[in-house]
């Protein structure tokens, strides 16, 4: 009777009704990715009345999440990401079965925990784990719906569904990962706090709609959304067999791709967070921070010379670097971008980008000593 009067408006609707909704009861859904796309997406899945629902992430939640990732509160701050959204999700409705994986998703875990969901949610926010998650799909022959944001517009569409004889997937939408100067993310651009909100629901209205066997998904289209302009506009997406043999064909060849080689196999050197903190201690080094001033985290664990992107190329200009130079931004892309243009005024110059900026650096460093204080 509970369960009745929680779907209650949801089993009223003409055309739902207890046939659809007893679909959603024994639905598997997976949601990768906690954030901003995933949060708004788990929080109406759980409450639509999904019977499983997957969360995988293996971040924290930070105070700069807040504004967007509606699961969590300040309270929240530095807790797991999965652990936090189980928690929420379950007080939303405790009938939903909630599964957590704080993990990052890899080549060896994915198809592992794929293969037990009905459909998948793509809500993270970087291509190297955007190409996993459609590669493990295709090969396992799973749903996706993918999601995009950045700064005012969005992205939601619907993969892996066969429709009209065509079935296409993300390599048909971006067959190459784009270049660094082009493949900024939030962390990097910012986003309206409403827009992955938005976006992530939309993810969760197609899911139900796939389930429940309502109404048009998105198979094969991009549905695109601007906030600014009021502009949607929707496209379909055509088959782009040129670039199908780069998919893996089996297991054995998904678990031998590396994908951050295939998104980063364009980028010159660019050093791991290993590599980094071994420059730094061990030889001289001048560290160039290329965020805007007014960015976060701040820096206090060493000292960094901030010469912010949009000032980069006259900056440099005025300057003669004697030693090793490792640029860094907030996750890493402008300051690829930053380093083409110290190549090209300083070719000599043994420079440096850290891969995936000072975020990634810093939950690196605090795993560390984590394992450190418990050895």
């Amino acid at each position: 009777m509970n369960e009745i009067n929680r779907h209650q408006r949801q089993l009223q609707l003409s055309g739902f009704g207890k046939e659809c909704q007893d679909k959603l009861a024994v639905a598997k859904i997976l949601v990768i990715g906690a954030g901003g796309l995933g949060c708004p997406a788990l929080h109406y899945l759980a409450g639509a009345g999904v019977g499983t629902l997957g969360i995988v992430d293996f971040d924290t939640i930070s105070i700069t999440n807040l504004h967007r990732q509606i699961l969590f509160s300040t309270d929240d701050v530095g807790k797991s990401k999965v652990l936090v959204a189980a928690q929420k999700l379950k007080a939303i409705n405790p009938e939903v079965e909630i599964k957590t994986y704080s993990t990052q998703l890899t080549n060896l875990n994915a198809l592992e925990i794929l293969k037990n969901y009905d459909l998948i949610i793509d809500s993270t926010d970087n291509y190297s784990t955007r190409y996993l998650v459609n590669d493990a799909c295709v090969l396992l022959e799973k749903p996706l719906i993918y999601g995009a944001v950045i700064r005012f517009e969005g992205q939601v569409g619907v993969f892996n569904i066969e429709e009209n004889s065509l079935k296409t997937n993300y390599r048909d939408l971006f067959p190459n990962p784009p270049n660094p100067d082009s493949a900024f993310s939030c962390n990097d651009m910012g986003v309206l706090g409403v827009l992955p909100g938005i976006i992530g629901t939309w993810q969760a209205s197609e899911v139900i709609k796939i389930i429940a066997g309502i109404g048009t998904p998105l198979v094969n289209k991009i549905l695109t959304l601007n906030l600014l302009e009021n502009a949607a506009f929707e496209f379909e997406i055509t088959k782009n067999n040129e670039f199908q043999p780069n998919i893996p064909k089996n297991k054995a060849d998904f678990l031998k791709f590396n994908y951050e080689w295939f998104c980063d196999k364009n980028y010159q050197n660019v050093i791991s967070l290993e590599a980094f903190d071994q420059i730094r201690k061990n030889q001289k080094c001048t560290i160039i921070d290329v965020r805007e001033p007014n960015e976060t985290p701040i820096i206090t664990e060493f000292e960094a010379l901030n010469l912010p992107l949009s000032r980069f190329r006259e900056s440099i200009s005025k300057m003669d670097f004697t030693n090793t130079v490792v640029l860094l931004c907030q996750s890493g892309q402008r300051s690829i971008k930053a380093l083409e243009l110290l190549k090209k005024q300083q070719p000599s110059i043994e420079a440096f980008s850290l891969k995936g900026g000072i975020i990634e650096w810093k939950t690196h460093s605090k795993s560390n000593y984590h394992e450190q204080s418990q050895t």
